[in-house]
C-alpha cells in the first residue's frame, strides 16, 4: 500500500509514539486539580503522581534497554505501548488515589520501554550521517506531544473531566499498535543474546527507590537514613556492574569516552531543572492566578511549541556543528529563562510567564537534539539498545531528582493540607524555591557542557 524505505516507516511509528506518550505525562499534570478534588487527595499524595511514574520508568529502563537488544526492540516498543494502554484504562477506572498512584507506576515501567527504545529503532535504520536530523525529528514530535497534552488535557479536563485525560490515550496506541503490526517489517537485535543481570536490576531498583523516599522524607533521620543507603546502593551497582559477566550496563563505556559521559551528566542536570515545570505552572495559574485548566493548559505548551519547532534545525546543525557549542547555547538560553521564573510573583503577568517559556523552549529544544546525537554516536552499534536507554534513564533519573527536591519542598511548606487558593502564600513560596533550585541546576549543566570535548 505504501512504498515508504524501512528509514521511513520506523521514523514515522516511532514519531508518533513519541506524540501519543506525553499524554501520558504532561496532559495529566492538568487535569491534577480536578483529580485532587474529586477523589480528596491530599497535596502530599498528589505531589507522588508524577514521581510514581518517573520511579517506575528508573527502575526499568535498563532492563528494557537490555532486554530489546536480545530480544527484539520492536517487540518491546510495542508491549509498552500496550501496557501504556491498559495502565490508563485503569487509572481512568480508579475510586481512589491509591489506586491512581499503583496504576501510574505501571505507566511508568511502559513508558521506560517507549522513550527508552523507540531511540534506539531510529539509530538502527538510519545511516551516520543522517542520525541528528532523524533524531531532531524524533525530538520535535516528543515536543509537538508535550505542546498538545496540556492544551488537550485541559479541554477533556474542562469538558469531561479529568478521566478523559486518560481514557484518551487507548485508541490512539491501540491504532499505533495495528500500525506497527501492518507496516514496520523486521526486528533489530544482538546476533548473540547476553544473560540478563538480575542482581543488577534489584539493586539498581533498590536505589531508585531509596533515593525517592530519602528525599522527600528530608531532614527527618529517616529520610538521611534512605538517602544514605540510596548512595550505597549505587557505588554497589556501578561495582557490581564493572565486574559482571553480564551487566545491564557496562561501566566501561563511561571511562571509554568523556563526550559519553558528560553528555548525559549534562542531560542529568537540564531535566532535573524542568520536569517539576508544568506541574508548578499548573498549580500558580490555577490557585494563585484563577485561569481556568484549558487556559492554563494553552499558556504552559508555548514552552514545547517552541522546543518543537527548534528541535529539527538543531538536529539538522548537529550533522555538521559540534554538539557541544550547539548544546551549551542552549543550556545558556534555559538558564536566562529560568533566571525570570525565579523572580515570579503574584502579580507577574501572563506574557511575562509567556517570554519565560518562549525562551526555556528555544534553549532545550537547542540543546537536546545535538545532546542526544552526541551520546548515540559515542557508542557501538551493538549497544545502541543500552545508550538509548541510559540517555533517557539519565533524563528519568534527572526529572525524578529533580520531582523528589519539589515533593520535600512541598512537604515542608503544605504538608498534608490541601491544594487551594487559601494556601496561596505557601504555594507561592514553594514555587519560587523550586525555580531557584531549577535554576542552580541549570548553571552545573551549562558548566559540564562546555567541558565534554568534541564529538
Amino acid at each position: 500500500m505504501f512504498n515508504f524505505p524501512p528509514t521511513t516507516i520506523a521514523l514515522i511509528i516511532v514519531c508518533s509514539g513519541s506524540i501519543i506518550g506525553p499524554l501520558g505525562m504532561a496532559g495529566v499534570n492538568i487535569a491534577i486539580p480536578d483529580l485532587a478534588e474529586d477523589l480528596h487527595a491530599s497535596a502530599k499524595m498528589i505531589a507522588w503522581m508524577p514521581t510514581l511514574y518517573l520511579l517506575s520508568s528508573v527502575i526499568f529502563m535498563l532492563p528494557c534497554g537490555k532486554i530489546a537488544d536480545n530480544y527484539g526492540r520492536k517487540r518491546v516498543y510495542a508491549f509498552g505501548l500496550g501496557l501504556n494502554a491498559l495502565a490508563s484504562l485503569m487509572c481512568a477506572l480508579a475510586n481512589s488515589i491509591e489506586w491512581v498512584l499503583f496504576w501510574r507506576f505501571i505507566q511508568g515501567a511502559a513508558g521506560a520501554m517507549i522513550f527508552g527504545i523507540g531511540v534506539a529503532i531510529i539509530t538502527s535504520v538510519t545511516p551516520d550521517n543522517k542520525r541528528g536530523m532523524a533524531l531532531g525529528i524524533s525530538a520535535a514530535c516528543v515536543y509537538i506531544g508535550l505542546s498538545a497534552a496540556p492544551a488537550v488535557g485541559g479541554w477533556l479536563t474542562e469538558i469531561w473531566g479529568w478521566r478523559a485525560v486518560f481514557y484518551s490515550q487507548i485508541p490512539l496506541v491501540l491504532m499505533l499498535l495495528i500500525a506497527i503490526k501492518l507496516f514496520l517489517n523486521g526486528e533489530w537485535k544482538n546476533d548473540k543474546k547476553s544473560p540478563f543481570d538480575w542482581w543488577g536490576m534489584v539493586i539498581f531498583s533498590l536505589f531508585a527507590l531509596c533515593l525517592v523516599l530519602g528525599l522527600s522524607d528530608l531532614p527527618n533521620v529517616a529520610g538521611w537514613l534512605l538517602t544514605t543507603l540510596s548512595i550505597i546502593c549505587l557505588i554497589l551497582f556501578i561495582v557490581h556492574q564493572s565486574r559482571s559477566r553480564r551487566p545491564l550496563i557496562r561501566v566501561q563505556m563511561f571511562l571509554e569516552s568523556r563526550v559519553f559521559s558528560l553528555s548525559l551528566t549534562t542531560s542529568f542536570f537540564m531535566y532535573a531543572s524542568n520536569f517539576s515545570l508544568a506541574f508548578l505552572l499548573s498549580l500558580y495559574l490555577q490557585y494563585i492566578k484563577g485561569s481556568s485548566p484549558a487556559h492554563a493548559g494553552q499558556i504552559v505548551l508555548l514552552q514545547a511549541v517552541s522546543m518543537a519547532i527548534m528541535a529539527p534545525l538543531a538536529g539538522k546543525l548537529a550533522d555538521k556543528i559540534q554538539p557541544r557549542l550547539l548544546a551549551t547555547l542552549g543550556c545558556v538560553i534555559v538558564l536566562v529563562g529560568f533566571f525570570l521564573l525565579s523572580q515570579l510573583s503574584v502579580s507577574s503577568s501572563t506574557a511575562y510567564i509567556s517570554g519565560s517559556l518562549l525562551l526555556l523552549g528555544i534553549g532545550f529544544g537547542l540543546f537536546s537534539t545535538p545532546n542526544n546525537n552526541a551520546i548515540m554516536g559515542a557508542v557501538d552499534k551493538s549497544e545502541l539498545g543500552v545508550a538509548s536507554s541510559s540517555m533517557n534513564l539519565s533524563r528519568t533519573i534527572g526529572n525524578l531528582f529533580g520531582m523528589s527536591l519539589i515533593n520535600l519542598i512541598v512537604h515542608y511548606y503544605l504538608g498534608d493540607s490541601t491544594f487551594s487558593a487559601q494556601n496561596s502564600h505557601a504555594l507561592m513560596s514553594t514555587i519560587s524555591l523550586a525555580f531557584k533550585m531549577s535554576l542552580g541546576f541549570v548553571m552545573l549543566a551549562s558548566c559540564i557542557s562546555a567541558l565534554r570535548g568534541r564529538a
